[in-house]
């Protein structure tokens, strides 16, 4: 069974959100949905989330596509990847933080998931940031 782990805050989950988790899904059997802790998403974005984190998790979690949806760790923000072991790892188009070591990080940690980027599904319509008016 091949395992597909996504990342995300899912703010207010919208059809981009949909086309992210239903491509991730795509590229194997079983997906794992990380939803971004409150702390996490207020120092990555100098915002709290109009959700909390449990509430994001449920919205996912109802989702179609979804299998697992679990609410991300607090210290080591890598160690959910150990737990999981993917074998692909899929990133949105937009996604930056928290990925620019996240190959040296897996090699570290003895993992080699295959790492694939989901390509935007018209984000000049629907990204969280410009649905709450909070796009700079």
């Amino acid at each position: 069974m091949k395992k597909v782990l996504a990342f995300g805050t899912f703010d207010i989950f919208h059809k981009g959100h949909e086309y992210f988790l239903r491509e991730a899904k795509a590229l194997g059997d079983e997906l794992h949905v990380v939803i971004a802790r409150d702390e996490t998403v207020e120092h990555v974005k100098g915002r709290k989330p109009g959700k909390g984190h449990h509430e994001r998790r449920e919205e996912v979690e109802a989702y179609e596509h979804m299998d697992v949806a679990v609410v991300g760790n607090e210290g080591d923000k890598y160690k959910v990847i150990e737990e999981i072991r993917p074998d692909i790892i899929a990133l949105g188009y937009d996604q930056t933080s928290f990925t620019e070591h996240l190959e040296e990080e897996l090699k570290k940690r003895g993992l080699s998931p295959r790492i694939v980027r989901i390509e935007s599904f018209e984000p000049h319509k629907y990204k969280s940031s410009k649905l709450t008016g909070k796009d700079p």
